[in-house]
């Protein structure tokens, strides 16, 4: 039988940081959750509770609608530090 590999217990950043409320205009927070072509990024790659994954997941459609994320990034068009724009 093979052997069971171990992976270490991802927390959630946002328990850590004791955050009560995830705004849509703090994209410094919600780059956590955000993949370099701006996707969503699960709980199991995270290790975010349901609780805040709900609140990033809400938080980065109201980002998108107010363009302050895109919503799609071209695949040819990569860019190495998506998030330069933020400050």
């Amino acid at each position: 039988m093979a052997e069971r590999r171990k992976f270490k217990k991802r927390y959630c950043k946002y328990c850590e940081m004791k955050v009560d409320y995830i705004d849509y205009k703090d994209l410094g927070l919600l780059k956590f959750s955000l993949s370099e072509r701006f996707k969503i990024m699960p709980r199991r790659l995270t290790g975010n509770c349901k609780r805040h994954q709900e609140m990033v997941t809400v938080a980065i459609k109201r980002a998108r609608q107010t363009a302050l994320i895109p919503y799609i990034v071209d695949r040819k068009n990569v860019v190495e530090n998506p998030f330069e724009f933020v400050r």
